[in-house]
């Protein structure tokens, strides 16, 4: 399984630096939403990571699709806190680790 960068050119930057070749550059909130539903139908992708903002920009629909999406995980990191990966990681063992 690959992971999947989405964001803006210097968001995806140094995960291009890193070596991870499936970056995705959307100009707009419907580029966004078509390229997180073409990566929730790609099973070679097993983690998409995007910018938190990103994430909470996109509609409704789409966001609860993302936030229920086990394979890929979809991880919004950024500047701001952001509970997508405390969220993930309880799905994912049934626990909250925070706690």
């Amino acid at each position: 399984m690959e992971i999947a960068v989405v964001g803006n050119p210097e968001f995806t930057l140094g995960f291009q630096l890193a070596g991870v070749t499936h970056l995705h550059n959307p100009t707009d909130i419907d580029e966004l939403a078509a390229t997180c539903r073409e990566l929730m139908s790609n099973n070679d992708i097993g983690i998409v990571v995007l910018d938190s903002r990103d994430l909470s920009r996109l509609p409704e629909r789409i966001r609860d699709q993302v936030n229920l999406s086990i394979t890929p995980t979809f991880l919004g990191i950024g500047t701001e806190e952001d509970n997508t990966l405390r969220e993930s990681i309880r799905k994912a063992l049934g626990v909250d680790l925070w706690k």
